[in-house]
């Protein structure tokens, strides 16, 4: 494809998706009371093979390709128009990720700092054995992991995949609703990266095992520890010089793009050891000081990525569920327990670990909700799963299913949960 026809498809690509995520967004913000989030990825899985693809699956492969293009001499490359749509979502998830942080309560953290680790081992541990004792099952029964794969590792993975939280779209959940300065918000936001962070060290664990290479696993976490460190107590300093900068002459276009140049080499890094860009670009908002500057910044980026790039990171995700593959009654009776361990290991776990931190039952029960939807971040650790020769297509449909019915149940969950609050007032 020539760069021509690359820029045309992109153009009917963004079309179409933003007009579909519009469209599914009124109808389940109005008549399911599903947050945007939510809507979106189910907008991309609408696009993908599941919907369009069974409808018109020649329109649908046309233009969402996801086979490789063979060359003339039989070599098998990347669809480059799905990189280009694959590279404009991770810019806009690297931004969000950053606005995110901006809005993340680090002092309202320090004064609950118990809490938020009481929370965090709870989402982690639980989770974590219930997944890691259900692979040895699985291991010996039936066609979930590859061959090559050891039973520590297998188990290492499904602990990890247990244990991930929809990192995203918890923090899109709490931002659309108003309850990021909460005290429940904070906690909620605070256990999740955490637990997100300790799931990639073990994905990376799990993926030097497969490899032989421990350099990757020491990478990944070395590199995550030196790089929160840095940013706590180099980056912090270092960026208050943007606060000087605004009370001199506002944020202008060089301020804008030095903090995005930051940005962007801050989601480089992390992205590069192996813990992903998100992780690095919430430190980065986390540390950069507040006032009139963040505020600044949020005026000048929300908008654009929250109605225009974001979308594109859901859809593109939704674009590798394919639902239907599992097809007999013992594969269904394995799912059907997937989702029970996944909402008694981190959903009950979690709420249950509010609770001893001092919370009512309704935010402790909210809390539980929240941590327990997996959504697009276990569709990325399963798709990476998949493609490292981890796990086999069977037990990667089953834990899609298990991430979209765990991150479905947290809208209505919440909404019931805090109907008639002052949350629910605050936010309106």
């Amino acid at each position: 494809m020539s760069n021509f026809d690359l820029v045309i498809r992109l153009f009917l690509q963004l079309t179409v998706i933003l007009t579909t995520c519009r469209i599914v967004t009124i109808i389940g913000r109005r008549y399911l009371g599903q947050t945007d989030v939510v809507c979106e990825m189910i907008a991309g899985v609408m696009l993908g093979p599941s919907l369009l693809g069974l409808i018109a699956p020649d329109f649908q492969q046309w233009l969402f390709p996801k086979l490789p293009i063979i060359t003339a001499v039989g070599l098998k490359i990347p669809n480059p128009s799905m990189s280009i749509l694959y590279a404009i979502s991770q810019i806009g998830l690297a931004i969000y990720m950053f606005l995110i942080g901006l809005e993340f309560n680090t002092k309202l953290l320090k004064h609950h700092i118990k809490s938020a680790s009481l929370l965090s081992a709870a989402g982690i541990i639980t989770p974590f054995i219930l997944g890691a004792i259900a692979s040895f099952w699985f291991y010996h029964n039936g066609d979930f992991f590859q061959p090559k794969v050891m039973p520590w590792s297998a188990a290492l993975y499904l602990g990890a995949s247990m244990t991930i939280t929809a990192f995203p779209m918890l923090a899109r959940i709490l931002y659309e609703r108003g309850l990021t300065q909460t005290r429940f918000g904070t906690l909620a936001l605070g256990a999740a990266s955490v637990d997100d962070a300790v799931a990639w060290c073990l994905l990376a664990i799990v993926l030097a095992s497969v490899k032989n290479s421990l350099s990757i696993a020491i990478l990944a976490i070395g590199g995550g520890i030196c790089y929160v460190l840095f940013a706590i107590f180099l980056g912090q300093p270092l960026l208050k010089e943007f606060t000087r900068m605004t009370k001199r002459e506002g944020v202008n276009r060089q301020t804008l793009t030095l903090m995005l140049i930051i940005l962007m080499f801050c989601a480089w890094f992390t992205d590069v050891t192996g813990i992903y860009a998100i992780f690095g670009a919430f430190v980065l908002g986390a540390v950069t000081p507040r006032g009139e500057f963040a505020q600044q910044i949020r005026q000048y980026t929300e908008f654009l990525t929250t109605s225009f790039l974001l979308p594109i990171f859901f859809v593109f995700s939704g674009l590798n569920t394919q639902i239907g593959l599992v097809n007999t009654p013992t594969l269904w009776g394995v799912t059907l327990l997937i989702i029970a361990i996944a909402i008694l290991g981190k959903g009950v776990a979690c709420m249950l670990a509010a609770k001893l931190t001092g919370g009512n039952w309704r935010e402790s029960a909210t809390i539980g909700a929240l941590m327990n939807a997996r959504g697009l971040m276990e569709l990325i650790i399963l798709n990476i799963g998949l493609e490292q020769g981890i796990i086999t297509p069977t037990l990667f449909t089953i834990m899609v299913i298990m991430a979209v019915i765990t991150t479905l149940m947290a809208s209505p969950l919440i909404a019931f949960l805090l109907h008639g609050t002052s949350y629910e007032k605050s936010s309106s």
